[in-house]
């Protein structure tokens, strides 16, 4: 039976949950929107991937996993898995790092251990809301690759208002993550990215 539903005197917001979009992409209502993220309930259209930024993520896609190999830890890299961080976000990270073994259709939560965006033109949304919705998840680790500044954004103790330990380490430098000392990074190639 239906729980009853309180009269509201004005409009209010009804957030989506993770499986209503989920329920939404398997039918074809998000179909011609492109790729989509669910962030705080909404349903967010995300940008072209020029070539300077694919070019940079496949760069730091490679680096990642031979710094996983080096480390010998049982994590793998994936480019561009959708996460489950219920009940109301879904986002697409570039790369995440994780533990298998993995199951079911998003990646599991718990087996997050690093998420990376890389911004040329999203600085302001990856640095802010969704270092607030990676933060709020509990996300152990959080990098930023900002394109345009030359620089990593490591992120690491989150809490509910957003992480407490902000870094920056500038291209050409090694990266290390907070989290996973033994995780080293080269970023040496990024200072070579084709021009915009």
């Amino acid at each position: 039976m239906n729980a009853p539903v309180a009269v509201s005197e004005q409009p209010y917001r009804a957030w989506l949950q993770v499986d209503a979009y989920l329920l939404l992409g398997e039918s074809g209502a998000l179909d011609g929107l492109g790729r989509t993220e669910l962030i705080d309930g909404e349903v967010l259209r995300t940008n072209a991937q020029y070539i300077r930024h694919s070019y940079a993520k496949s760069l730091l896609f490679l680096s990642v996993t031979e710094a996983l190999r080096r480390s010998e830890r049982p994590l793998i890299a994936l480019v561009e898995a959708s996460v489950a961080m219920p009940p109301f976000d879904v986002p697409e990270p570039d790369i995440a790092v994780v533990a298998p073994p993995l199951y079911g259709k998003l990646l599991p939560l718990a087996a997050v251990a690093l998420l990376v965006e890389v911004a040329e033109t999203t600085q302001r949304y990856d640095l802010g809301r969704k270092a607030v919705v990676y933060a709020r998840a509990r996300v152990p680790e959080y990098w930023v690759v900002d394109l345009v500044a030359g620089e990593v954004v490591r992120h690491a103790e989150p809490d509910d208002s957003g992480y407490a330990a902000v870094d920056r380490v500038p291209f050409g430098a090694p990266v290390a993550a907070r989290t996973m000392a033994d995780v080293i990074i080269a970023t040496a190639d990024l200072l070579m990215l084709p021009e915009r």
